[in-house]
């Protein structure tokens, strides 16, 4: 067996863990079948991982990674802030619909966590993690435009992380892409709603100084 560095010995075992783990179910895979999946040997798995813990914090790092690559290579400006906007709901959304099944594994990993004594703060870990990828991309559209929040980001976030996660579920459930793309346009228009371009602070501040000088 060709010799590899860890960390991408590592990668190679989290991505055969995704495969298997949306195949079989978190329960049902083991160590030794994704050893088998990523065609190493169970040592080699135990050397670089050395708990069930690390393995799947790693998986959900992971997965949110797939989709944050996405979004983050499809945010650059377009005609309109809400095109910009939209243009990476949409690349997000691409994700889902091309990997139902990891997308699945994303709340099956959740609920497993949370019912497993000594992994609940893998689930509170994932969440925290939406939200870090929101307030990257956030961060990222404003450096691209210029743009300013209205609201704080970090509040900002948390609520697009709730809406897409929501959103992903049902979609999963009921297969509705029609309503989906539905609901995402209502979302892009929330939040280019929510987003100042450059010079609306300072055309507001003009406005308000001429408006003093008339009275």
């Amino acid at each position: 067996m060709a010799r590899m560095p860890s960390a991408e010995r590592r990668r190679q075992l989290t991505e055969a863990a995704i495969r298997a783990m949306t195949r079989d179910g978190v329960a049902r895979t083991t160590t030794r079948s994704i050893a088998a999946e990523a065609g190493v040997s169970l040592s080699v798995f135990h050397y670089c991982f050395d708990s069930k813990q690390a393995l799947l914090e790693s998986v959900i790092a992971t997965i949110t990674e797939h989709s944050v690559t996405m979004v983050r290579e499809a945010i650059r400006p377009r005609a309109t802030l809400r095109e910009t906007i939209r243009s990476g709901f949409q690349a997000y959304w691409d994700h889902v619909a091309a990997n139902p099944g990891e997308h699945m594994l994303t709340y099956e990993l959740t609920q497993y966590a949370l019912r497993q004594p000594g992994f609940e703060q893998l689930a509170r870990r994932q969440y925290e993690l939406y939200s870090a990828a929101y307030i990257e991309l956030l961060d990222r559209l404003g450096h691209l435009g210029g743009f300013e929040l209205t609201v704080p980001a970090d509040v900002l976030a948390r609520y697009l992380a709730a809406m897409t996660d929501g959103l992903t579920l049902n979609f999963l459930v009921l297969g509705d892409a029609e309503a989906a793309t539905q609901i995402l346009d209502m979302i892009a228009d929330h939040v280019a709603g929510l987003v100042r371009e450059p010079g609306q602070a300072s055309a507001r501040r003009i406005a308000g100084v001429g408006g003093d000088r008339g009275r």
